[in-house]
Parts: C-alpha cells; sequence; structure tokens
C-alpha cells in the first residue's frame, strides 16, 4: 500500500452495500482492515446523488469515522460536465449498454452526476465542511511523473560472436546479392553496391541496426511459414537495406525512391517499419514475436476510441429508434476525410442538407443535438491496431500494463506518446485484407495447377491495363470507388508508375491535378518542368509535382541541398510556419542562384514547391501499395473465377459488398452457383468443369446460419460422403450446430435442392425435421444402434406433409431473406423485352449516367423497404423507399405529395414502375420520386404474347393448366401458345384461348413447371 491513498469506496465499493443490506458489523470490519493497511493514508467516502441507498449507508460511515479518528471525503460520481448534459449521457449510457432511450428496463442515473463547483459541492455538505476540505488535502499529496527515457531495444541475437552493426552488414550483403541475381537491375550494379555501403553505415551511424534485425526476422518467419507479407508500406519501401533484407519487396533504384525520407541523418527519429501481414495470420507472426523475445516483454498499445461524427450519428440514432436508412443518410452527409475528421458541427456549417433536415424534422433535431454533446467523448478502450512494443526487460519494470479481456497480450496503458517517452519502441504489424484475397486466390490457382509468384508478375501485362482502363475494379486495390474507376477510364494508366501516380493524386488537395496530368499525358497541354535542369525530376509525372521525394529532388538539383537537407526543407513546407518558411526560401534562392538560376525564377519555383508539398504524396508507400494494386488488377483481368471467389470469401458476412461482387460476377460472365450442402464450403469456392469455371456460393454467407456451424456441415460431408435426402443430412449433422433456423435458411437459399427441391416443405415443416434431428443425435448420444438400419439411429423417419412448392417471385422473395440479395434470378428479368419496351433504366446504368449530368428516369423495381416520415415544419409525411432491380438496390425519397398520390402502390413486395428525378452531388447520387405504378397492369398493357415451349414427353398438362389458370386476365394482357416439339424436326404450336397476365409471377411459375423447355415472346 505504500505510495496509495485509499478511499472507501461510494455506493458501488465494499463498504457502503453492507450498511444498505443490513449489516454493519461486517460494514464495520472491512473499514476496519481499510484503516489497518492504509493508514493515515484511508478516506471514508460520502456521496450525495439523491439516492436512499446512500441516506442509508452514510450514517453508519460517518459514525464510524468519528469513533475511529478517520477524516471523511466528499466525492461526486462525475459522468459528465454540465447538468445540462443529463439527457445526452442517458443516450451514452444506451449506447453502452445496446439499449434504447425509450426502453423501461433499463440501467439509469439520476441527474445529480455533473461536475460541480466547489461552492455547490460546499452547499451539499454544509453539515459535513470537513469532508469538502480532504478533496483538498488529498490533492495536496498526489504527484506522478511519468519517467523518459531513450529507446530501448531487446538485443539481436546476431549468433557467431558477431556485434549487431556486423551481422546488420553481413545479411545485407549477402540478401543484395540474392536480389541481384534474381531480378534484372535497374541500373548498374555499382550504384547498388554503393548504396548499400552508404545505408548502412548511416544506419549504424544512428544505431539502428538492431531495429534492422528484428524486423528482418520476423518478416522471413512469417515468409518462411507461408504467412503473406505485403511489399512495402510507408517511407520504409525506400531503402535499399530493407529490400535487401527482404523487409520490403520493392527495389528503391527500380522506382527511383529515396533512403533519407525514411531515415534523416540530419534529423535524428527511430525509424518506423509498417508491416503488412495476412489479415488471418498477423496473430501468428505476433505469436512467434513473443516466443522469441518473452512474453512478459511483448505488449500491445492502449487507445481510446472516440465518438467521431459518423459513428455518433449512427450510435445515437440506434438509441433514438430512428430509421436505419434515414441515420445513415444523414450520417453519409459528414464529409469523410479520415486524415483530417470534420467534426459534426463543421458539417452541419458546410451541409445545407443536415440543416434542411434539422429544420423540418424534430426526430433530426434531436439526434443532432445529442450527437454534437458526445462526439469527441471516448467510446471504450481497446488496443492500437497494429502497434506493438517490444523490451529487453519485463515491460511491466517499464510501463504499467492492461489487460484487455478480448486479446491475450497485455497492453501498455501508456497511449502511443507516453509509450515512446518512457523508451518504448513500437513496431506495426498491420491486417491487409487484400493479402488474404491474394493468397486464397493463389491456393485456389494451384489446386488447379497454376501456380503464381505475385512478386515476379510482367509489370506490362497488357490484360491488367486493359481491365483498369475500362474501369471495372470493383475490388481491386485502391482503386475501386466509383470517382477512383472513373478516372481509370480517362487516365487509361499503361504503367506500374502511373498506377503509382493515381494513387498519390486521387486525393483532397492534389486531385484538381487529375485533369493537368491527363491532358499532359495525351498532348492536349504543353509539358512544363519548370527549369531545364528538373526535367529528369518531373518526367515522369508529366511536370506536376506530385510526390514529397519530387520535392527533395528539386532542392538538391536546383538549390544544391543535400538529401537530408531536402527532407528538412519537405517537413518545413508541410508545417508551414512563417518564420521556418522565409529561411528556406532565402536558401533556396541562394543556393540555385550559385547554380546560375536568377532569383525571380528560383523564387517563384519555390514558391511553386511549396504550395504542392503540403499535398505532396510519400512516393515510397504509393508505389509499393500500387504493386498491391497491379496484383490484384492482374488476378481479376487474367484469373477473375479466383479472384471473385477469393475476394467474396474476405466480404463474407457483408451482404452489401457481396451483392456487388455478384453483379460483377454477372459483368465477367463468371458464373454463381446456388450454395449447395453436397458440393459447396463454409467460404466461397472455385470448381472447374469442361474448362469452365464458377463460383461456389459460400453455405457461410447464408444468414443466420454460422460460419462454424457450415464448418461443422462440410467436415462431415467429408468424412461420410454426399447427402442422399433431407434425412441422411439430418441423421449425420449435429443439432447443437445446424439449429432450426439454419435449416430453414439452408432450404430458402436452395441448398437443399440437389436433392430436394421443394422448399417451402422443408421450411414449413422444420420443426418435425428438427425434433427427428434431435432424437437422432440423443440415440447415437446413448449408444443406440437401430436394428433394421445398419449404423441409421432407431428414430422412425416422419413424413413430410405435401405441399405446393414455392415458384416464381414467392420462391426469389424467399431466397431474398436467407441470402440478402437475389442469387438465381430477379423477379424482374422475366419482364426485361417489356421493361426495354417501356425504355426503363436500371440502377446501374441510372447511377452512371447521373454522375454525368442525366436527371429524369423511368426506372422500375420490387419495394424491399419503406418508412415514412413527418416534417417538422408542416407535420406532412414524406417516404424513403428501398427498391431492388436486376442490377442492384436504390433508395427514393417520396415528398409529401408525391407520397399521397403512389402511397397505395408503395407495398412492400410490390413491383413498379417508378419515374424519379436524381441529383448528383458529393459523389453521391439520390432520387427522388415524382411517380409509381404497378409493374404488372403496365407489363400487361404493352405485353403482346408468350410462346411456351414444351417437351410433349416430359409436361405436366395439370400443372401448366394450373399455372395459366391463376393468371387469366379479363379483357387485357397478351395472347398464349403452346409449342411442342414431337421428333427433334417437327413442331405443333396451340393457340389457348384468353388472354394471361404475362408478368414476371407466370413466367416465373412456368419455368418451374416439368417439361417446359423455353419461354419466348411473341
Amino acid at each position: 500500500s505504500e505510495g496509495l491513498i485509499l478511499l472507501s469506496g461510494g455506493p458501488d465499493g465494499p463498504v457502503d452495500p453492507l450498511f444498505v443490506q443490513g449489516k454493519p458489523a461486517e460494514a464495520n470490519a472491512a473499514l476496519d482492515e481499510m484503516a489497518r493497511v492504509f493508514g493515515d493514508r484511508f478516506y471514508v467516502e460520502l456521496q450525495r446523488h439523491g439516492l436512499a441507498s446512500e441516506r442509508q449507508a452514510e450514517r453508519g460511515l460517518v459514525e464510524w469515522a468519528w469513533a475511529h479518528d478517520t477524516p471523511l471525503v466528499a466525492t461526486n460520481d462525475v459522468h459528465y460536465a454540465k447538468a445540462a448534459q443529463a439527457k445526452s449521457h442517458d443516450a451514452l449510457l444506451c449506447i453502452a449498454d445496446g439499449a434504447f432511450t425509450g426502453q423501461e428496463d433499463r440501467r439509469r442515473i439520476t441527474g445529480e452526476h455533473w461536475f460541480k463547483p466547489a461552492a455547490a459541492m460546499r452547499e451539499l455538505f454544509a453539515d459535513l465542511p470537513e469532508a469538502c476540505d480532504s478533496t483538498i488535502e488529498i490533492a495536496r499529496r498526489c504527484a506522478f511523473l511519468a519517467p523518459t527515457r531513450a529507446p530501448i531495444l531487446p538485443r539481436f541475437d546476431a549468433g557467431a560472436g558477431r556485434t549487431e552493426p556486423d551481422e546488420l552488414m553481413h545479411q545485407a550483403r549477402e540478401g543484395l546479392k540474392a536480389r541481384l541475381q534474381a531480378v534484372t537491375p535497374a541500373a548498374p550494379e555499382e550504384e547498388y553496391w554503393t548504396r548499400l555501403e552508404w545505408e548502412v553505415g548511416i544506419i549504424q551511424q544512428m544505431g539502428f541496426p538492431g531495429y534492422f534485425l528484428i524486423v528482418s526476422d520476423f518478416i522471413k518467419w512469417a515468409k518462411n511459414h507461408g504467412i503473406p507479407v505485403g511489399p512495402g508500406r510507408g517511407s520504409g519501401a525506400g531503402s535499399l537495406v530493407a529490400w535487401s533484407l527482404t523487409i520490403t519487396d520493392l527495389d528503391p533504384l527500380r522506382f527511383g525512391l529515396l533512403f533519407e525520407r525514411f531515415l534523416n541523418p540530419e534529423r535524428v527519429s527511430m525509424p518506423d517499419f509498417d508491416i503488412d501481414f495476412c489479415q488471418e495470420r498477423r496473430e501468428e507472426v505476433i505469436d512467434y514475436v513473443q516466443e522469441r523475445y518473452g512474453k512478459d516483454r511483448v505488449a500491445q498499445i492502449i487507445t481510446f476510441g472516440t465518438l467521431q461524427a459518423r459513428a455518433v450519428l449512427r450510435d445515437v440514432g440506434r438509441v433514438l429508434q430512428m430509421p436505419l436508412g434515414q441515420v445513415d443518410r444523414l450520417a453519409k452527409m459528414v464529409p469523410a476525410n479520415p486524415a483530417n475528421p470534420v467534426t459534426l458541427a463543421q458539417a452541419i456549417e458546410i451541409e445545407p442538407r443536415l440543416r434542411e433536415a434539422r429544420d423540418n424534422d424534430r426526430a433530426v433535431a434531436t439526434l443532432l443535438d445529442t450527437a454534437l454533446e458526445l462526439e469527441g467523448l471516448y467510446r471504450n478502450a481497446s488496443t492500437h491496431a497494429a502497434g506493438i512494443v517490444i523490451g529487453d526487460r519485463p515491460l511491466i519494470e517499464l510501463a504499467p500494463l492492461y489487460q484487455d479481456p478480448r486479446s491475450t497480450i497485455p497492453a501498455s496503458q501508456f497511449n502511443m506518446k507516453w509509450v515512446e517517452a518512457a523508451g518504448l519502441v513500437k513496431f506495426d504489424f498491420l491486417g491487409l485484407k487484400t493479402l488474404t484475397v491474394l493468397d486464397r486466390a493463389r491456393i485456389y490457382l494451384e489446386r488447379r495447377g497454376a501456380a503464381v509468384d505475385w512478386n515476379g508478375l510482367p509489370l506490362d501485362d497488357a490484360r491488367t491495363y486493359e481491365l483498369m482502363a475500362s474501369g471495372q475494379t470493383v475490388g481491386v486495390f485502391q482503386l475501386e470507388s466509383q470517382g477512383m474507376r472513373d478516372t481509370l477510364r480517362k487516365m487509361r494508366c499503361g504503367s506500374i508508375e502511373e498506377i503509382t501516380a493515381l494513387i498519390s493524386l486521387y486525393r483532397p488537395g492534389p486531385m484538381e491535378m487529375i485533369d493537368t496530368y491527363i491532358d499532359r499525358k495525351f498532348g492536349r497541354q504543353q509539358v512544363d518542368y519548370l527549369h531545364p535542369s528538373l526535367t529528369e525530376v518531373l518526367t515522369e509525372t508529366y511536370g506536376v509535382i506530385i510526390y514529397q521525394e519530387q520535392v527533395m529532388k528539386i532542392a538538391q538539383v536546383l538549390a544544391g541541398y543535400s538529401l537530408g537537407e531536402a527532407d528538412l526543407l519537405r517537413r518545413a513546407m508541410g508545417k508551414k510556419k512563417k518564420e521556418e518558411m522565409d529561411f528556406q526560401r532565402a536558401r533556396f534562392v541562394a543556393g540555385a542562384s550559385e547554380k546560375g538560376v536568377p532569383e525571380e525564377q528560383s523564387g517563384g519555383i519555390f514558391d511553386l514547391v511549396a504550395k504542392f508539398a503540403g499535398y505532396g504524396f510519400n512516393k515510397s508507400h504509393a508505389a509499393a501499395y500500387a504493386l498491391i494494386s497491379f496484383q490484384t488488377g492482374w488476378l481479376k483481368a487474367n484469373h477473375p473465377v479466383e479472384f471473385m471467389a477469393a475476394s467474396m470469401s474476405l466480404d463474407l458476412s457483408n451482404t452489401d459488398k457481396l451483392a456487388v461482387f455478384y453483379q460483377d460476377c454477372r459483368r465477367f460472365e463468371v458464373p454463381v452457383r446456388a450454395p449447395d450442402v453436397n458440393r459447396s464450403s463454409a467460404d466461397f469456392d472455385v470448381a472447374w468443369e469442361e474448362g469452365k469455371g464458377s463460383v461456389l456460393y459460400a453455405l457461410g454467407a447464408i444468414r443466420n446460419v454460422g460460419l462454424e456451424a457450415m464448418k461443422h456441415l462440410v467436415e462431415v460431408r467429408e468424412t461420410g460422403g454426399r447427402f442422399t435426402d433431407i434425412f441422411d443430412f439430418l441423421e449425420r449433422v449435429d443439432p447443437r450446430c445446424v439449429n432450426k433456423r439454419a435449416l430453414e435458411n439452408l432450404a430458402r437459399a436452395g441448398a437443399f435442392d440437389s436433392f430436394h427441391s421443394n422448399r417451402r416443405q422443408l421450411v414449413e415443416q422444420a420443426d418435425t425435421l428438427m425434433a427427428y434431428c434431435q432424437s437422432v443425435a440423443a440415440e447415437r448420444a446413448s449408444s443406440q444402434v437401430s436394428l433394421f438400419g445398419g449404423d441409421q439411429a432407431g428414430a422412425a423417419r416422419p413424413r413430410l406433409k405435401p405441399v405446393e412448392p414455392w415458384v416464381g417471385p414467392e420462391k426469389l422473395d424467399q431466397e431474398l431473406a436467407a441470402v440478402g440479395f437475389y442469387l438465381s434470378g430477379h423477379p424482374l428479368e422475366d419482364m426485361a423485352p417489356a421493361l426495354k419496351r417501356k425504355r426503363v433504366t436500371f440502377v446501374a446504368e441510372a447511377t452512371a449516367l447521373a454522375e454525368s449530368g442525366h436527371e429524369a428516369f423511368l426506372m422500375a423495381g420490387v419495394v424491399r423497404r419503406r418508412q415514412e416520415r413527418a416534417s417538422a415544419k408542416s407535420g406532412e409525411k414524406f417516404a424513403f423507399v428501398t427498391f431492388s432491380d436486376p442490377t442492384g438496390e436504390f433508395e427514393c425519397l417520396f415528398p409529401p405529395e408525391q407520397l399521397r398520390k403512389c402511397r397505395e402502390v408503395l407495398e412492400v413486395g410490390a413491383s413498379l414502375m417508378v419515374r424519379v428525378r436524381a441529383k448528383s452531388a458529393d459523389g453521391e447520387v439520390r432520387f427522388f420520386g415524382d411517380d409509381a405504378s404497378r409493374l404488372d397492369t403496365l407489363i400487361d398493357d404493352s405485353a403482346m404474347g408468350l410462346r411456351i415451349h414444351v417437351s410433349a414427353r416430359g409436361v405436366d398438362p395439370v400443372a401448366l393448366q394450373s399455372r395459366l389458370e391463376r393468371a387469366r386476365a379479363q379483357g387485357k394482357g397478351g395472347e398464349v401458345s403452346l409449342v411442342a416439339s414431337l421428333d427433334g424436326r417437327r413442331e405443333v404450336e396451340l393457340k389457348l384461348p384468353g388472354r394471361y397476365r404475362l408478368d414476371g409471377a407466370l413466367r416465373g411459375a412456368l419455368k418451374s413447371a416439368p417439361g417446359v423447355v423455353l419461354l419466348e415472346d411473341a
């Protein structure tokens, strides 16, 4: 207890509850023990928030304190700064507890938990003034100063009696020799060796050989154990030593990268390698580091998650039980800029739509007011996404530690800033999903004998650049946003250097130079190199200053800076401090003057460079990420099946992203096979048949089935063979893994179709089927074996009641519920010819057209969701309606007047034709509904006729007649003919009497009828 002051704990401490429970003897005993251990460093704590329990405990606490001459101390359990923030704090409690503000049975606190001033506390404790005096006494007795130390690294065991500097030189030389044998050098080999010796010298001079060796060691371990490692990240890719030690896989001479941007001898600071690992195996590398250096010497770094603008809107919207779509739409109005986050107050000021929503909707006003109070508060304690510290002794001797219950690795209680001050060195272990995608694709490819070396791909692959020029880069690393894809179409990248430039330019600030870059590339604008001596520096980017390294080279070439000095100039330009800028400008102009550059010209160049230096991007980082972009682009262009399967596996639980990939599969003519318990894996997989590849839909991607349960299912199948029928399935799986909900959704998704095609029968009789599954499992557990079925369990197989199967749209709707999007078809696909005649535009095309300036569209879709809200000003209702069409989903706002006109037809599940206006702003397209009509009526009006081709032997006349009768129309509709093939050469056509509604429901029903071969519009 030495050095510690103890307070008895208040209402939630160990003593007060004992007094409240009527156990004064136990309470007094606890106080006695605390006083014995802490002596004059023990205080009896009193709190007054108006709670009956506090009043009950206070008498006993005061009596004991007076009897034992122990000081009292008054405290307030402070949760928020001002009394007016009580409601906002109540919302914060709901966020933490996953509750709603309108919920009765939840945690609440009184309105007295604010930071009361001294006068208020003295008034509250007017009868016990000494309790308030104690607070000042305690504050005076407390003192803490965190120790600061020089960087501490564990000693790297070089072996063979070598020192760390000697070991670094040895490994770097051997590594460079191996690299130069494996690649065609981009410069004379002498340049490589000269630069290597120079870099090693700088590293040794600055005292960092151990750091490089430690990083190289765990990266080599990862690569030797088949764990994918990124080619580089950040400025570390500019080091030739790092390339030689296989820390990076990017030749810095080939890409023109600078070591000084990473480690500057004129600005001593720790090197900082950020390493990307396969997302799924990153923990294995951390485990290795723990084993290598000792578990008590490795820790993560604590961080505190704050409520930022978008997140706080979503959190508060949830606890206020506002419609998800509306809250998401409001959150997206806050500009997303991770590098410089926009606050909610700033967003309200710059975004008129937020102000309009606040003024027109009382619920939105409450949402914004509450969110403004909570923004910036700590949401939770967590650990740094990547940071690991390694010490040369048990870390508890260097910093306080904290054990995150979700991790097996302790974390420092010091944050990033204080960890470094305490002497601990941070190593970044990042998980990059794209590396996992590439590795999965490699496994798929090797399974069919197509080996791939990601670092050995031909960087001039024509297919890859054709793909990029087409803008079809969904899923391609760094290049998949709509804006990026539009820019790719205009830029038509033809080299890795141009991909590097695009990644660097497509950011706030330099984005304004994209058109200049493109126009200069295609000769529409003259290239300006600022000065003849800078031609070599700026040729690669057509005279546009894009990279921080170019800023450094300009200072070196034009003004005689060393690259170390040029790095200091770059940093000064980024900070834009006037005194430093004035000094650097004078230095730059003087240096240029010595090289014969007139002061007026050099001053102008300095000002221009300074303008772009703030936007300049780290070329080392951009080049490394451009390489990953190229690798994923190459994979998609050359092996789209494997690309799609791997990408979808990494977004298994993200239904929206899976829907995007599914549409992309259709564009690339990659078949996606429906989930099948006899064929599919828990993850997405690839199948090749007769030279044609397809993606097998993942069982684990079906809603509410559970990934682990699906792994169990696949394991059962692989152990015991294919399932022969639904009962064989139920007899072999564990009902603790595959429960009723999983069974129902497997059936809805069509996963049993290979042996039981009536999905409805399985869903509606799931209780019966699960009871059988459980009884079989129980008998299996008690080792009972049927006398009549070999290894089959003794329970009798139930008889399933016959039911009509789901067909057409009903079948698709059930599939939609299980998968999250229409997989095997879409209700509107059968209407495609009629929709084409009506000049309907689907959302994928409409979005692209709207971004190009088109405003009016005729669209069609199935209503998925409808949410109505009342305007705060007028009280009139408006609605947000979500539609689905064969190419995706879109949300449409129906203002009050249009809603009144269309309300009756805007029903969930209805197929509608919608007249919309589109507005495109800030990269987002919004649709506004003007009118809506039932699609079946409109299609009937335009329908000409339908020819049903049937097999004479396979057709079921009764089933066919039943489906047609349900679609018989009075007056309107189209004509129907049956076409039967008699002997493969002759056809007989029979025109049926009457007219029929030729809608999607009929077409879907007819497609599933036995013997129907083809539907043809007449």
